[in-house]
């Protein structure tokens, strides 16, 4: 069920997403050659208590007999789609990139709920290739045009032609397998919201409605568009091995267009 959330319950959203930017911009800051990933993870925790929020993907679990998410942060280094671990710790490495996915809850007190927020971004560590760096800017700007078309009484299809069009006019390729989402009351809510034009039925073709808060989130790979699971049971790889980036951002559909909740500004 797709939900609508109040006045009051974005206003809430708004403070977390914008404590959640401030977090990813210190965690940013701090990406270089030799930095762990471990190293990053307490830097997240630690900021994210320092705010009253609650790491919402530390302790996960898609389904009662899955394994729990170990970490707050992913860090889904250079053929690495989406989901790996912060931990076990790994060094980064000049030439590689980093795609930084964080999610909050907010604000967090015992015995009562906060509300999510989710965002990803991803950086080169030093010094990168030029077609690393043309996938990190064109993924980023695939997500920059969609969020322009969404606005209350238009559709998916509407945003994910534009973010589809603009990937795929550079020579790369959509991630099919995984889409964004809604969010807020929880980690991961209705409807899934794909970056790629909806056809034979797979995917609703929703309309954007005032109040409704999504994921947006566009994974684009250099090579084809095949995904696989890693050995670790979180991580998804490209199967070809080559680069693949992310970026989101938690967004709130208006009348005028839609606010971005996950910036400083």
């Amino acid at each position: 069920m797709i939900t609508i959330k109040t006045t009051e319950e974005i206003e809430i959203l708004k403070e977390g997403g914008k404590i959640l930017a401030g977090v990813m911009k210190k965690i940013i800051s701090e990406i270089k050659p030799g930095i762990t990933t471990g190293q990053l993870e307490d830097l997240a925790c630690s900021l994210i208590k320092e705010a009253g929020g609650r790491p919402s993907f530390k302790g996960y679990k898609t389904g009662a007999d899955n394994k729990a998410y170990p970490s707050a942060l992913c860090v889904s280094i250079n053929n690495e789609v989406v989901h790996a671990p912060a931990v076990p710790s790994r060094r980064l490495n000049s030439g590689d990139i980093a795609g930084i996915d964080v999610g909050m809850e907010y604000p967090f007190k015992e015995g009562k709920k906060g509300l999510y927020t989710d965002m990803a971004a991803t950086v080169a560590v030093g010094k990168v290739s030029r077609e690393a760096k043309k996938l990190i800017k064109v993924t980023k700007k695939s997500l920059e045009l969609g969020l322009k078309e969404i606005k209350a009484g238009r559709t998916l299809n509407d945003m994910a032609r534009v973010i589809q069009g603009h990937i795929e006019k550079n020579g790369f390729s959509v991630v099919k397998d995984l889409v964004g989402h809604g969010v807020g009351y929880g980690v991961h809510e209705d409807p899934q919201i794909p970056n790629f034009v909806v056809e034979n039925g797979r995917f609703e073709n929703i309309i954007f409605k005032p109040g409704m808060v999504l994921a947006i989130e566009p994974m684009v790979n250099i090579g084809d568009l095949n995904i696989k699971n890693g050995s670790d049971g979180f991580t998804i790889v490209t199967s070809d091995g080559k680069l693949s980036a992310h970026f989101e951002h938690t967004i709130v559909v208006t009348g005028k267009g839609c606010k971005v909740l996950t910036q400083n500004d």
